[in-house]
């Protein structure tokens, strides 16, 4: 019991430090895990961390790619400089060339001053791509140039800025497969996939569930200002035999949510989403929770997120990890104003 606290408490005081440290920052001492995939990418990332090489990210989504990318530019000898990331499916594509690259006052409508582009603001840095794989055709060729010769020309603009930059992609797709004139551009691939990390899923590593399990307990708990005491075993277990296809990402909120919902020092079953309690029961061979059952679990899990949220339902609808519109209309099915 003494050695089981003193862990729990040696794991917190870790927690603060590193908060403290790094803030939003990333670096391979928050990359939480033990198991034999997740050490091996972690050992390949800290080995091409010192080079200027061109590194190609890729695994499921919620794997932590931008966390492995920022943990590179931490070790390099670019980590004083600027580390700036960006979601390349998020926009669309002439939106995403002014971002990458800048723009000049009137270049079109809305332009009216003229714009640094997040190459410019990443110049002696490190800029990380994610979801490279939904670059129009357009851009690819204006980064490949980027690669090839470090120059550029804003959107509007007719000179060329030069920068130096070091640059992190990533993707949750098979690229090699997606190499065509028409979708992605082969020479492009081989020169982003210089130096290639393949980040295990969660399921891949269930080792690494419990020790990730117990650091977003804490901070979790923290931030809510509760005693949580223990996990129990049931509650481990109940995880560790989910598939995780969010995988860390999915395991965080998860945690989040049972964290909130639990009234106790201990987190149990009951705190879990629906989904994983009787997907394991299933499993296990015990009872299946009837129609009713679960329809009355859930309202109550609803309302005690709202009531959490003192009724925001854009919050409440994120903790749940639901759309807006789903929780709108189980308001109405289960009458909860």
């Amino acid at each position: 019991m003494l050695a089981r606290a003193i862990e729990k408490v040696e794991l917190a005081k870790r927690i603060q430090q590193l908060e403290k440290q790094l803030g939003n920052k990333h670096s391979f001492a928050t990359i939480l895990g033990k198991s034999k995939p997740i050490l091996l990418a972690i050992e390949m990332a800290k080995k091409v961390a010192v080079t200027d090489t061109t590194v190609l990210l890729t695994g499921e989504t919620g794997t932590g790619k931008e966390v492995f990318a920022q943990s590179i530019h931490q070790a390099s000898t670019r980590s004083k400089n600027n580390f700036v990331a960006i979601n390349c499916s998020a926009f669309s594509k002439d939106l995403l060339e002014s971002e990458m690259f800048g723009h000049k006052s009137g270049a079109f409508t809305g332009a009216v001053v003229d714009k640094r582009g997040l190459f410019e603001e990443a110049n002696n840095g490190t800029i990380f791509l994610d979801e490279i794989g939904e670059m129009s055709l357009e851009l690819q060729a204006k980064l490949l140039r980027v690669i090839e010769t470090g120059e550029f020309i804003k959107v509007g603009e007719t000179k060329t800025t030069k920068v130096n930059v070091r640059i992190i992609v990533a993707t949750h797709r098979d690229l090699k497969r997606k190499l065509n004139p028409d979708i992605f551009r082969e020479d492009l691939f081989y020169r982003l996939a210089v130096f290639q990390i393949k980040l295990p899923a969660l399921s891949e590593r269930v080792l690494d569930i419990e020790v990730s399990c117990k650091y977003f307990v804490v901070l979790f708990a923290a931030k809510t200002n509760k005693q949580l005491k223990t996990i129990t075993p049931e509650f481990l277990e109940m995880l560790k035999q989910h598939a995780f296809p969010g995988n860390i990402r999915e395991l965080k909120n998860i945690i989040e949510r049972s964290v909130i919902l639990t009234t106790g020092d201990a987190l149990s079953p009951d705190s879990l989403p629906f989904e994983i309690q009787s997907k394991t029961n299933t499993s296990s061979g015990s009872k299946i929770l009837s129609a009713f059952d679960l329809a009355s679990a859930e309202k109550i899990h609803i309302q005690k997120v709202l009531n959490y949220t003192n009724g925001n339902k854009t919050e409440a609808a994120r903790l749940l990890n639901i759309a807006l519109t789903t929780l709108y209309r189980k308001l109405e099915e289960y009458k909860i104003s």
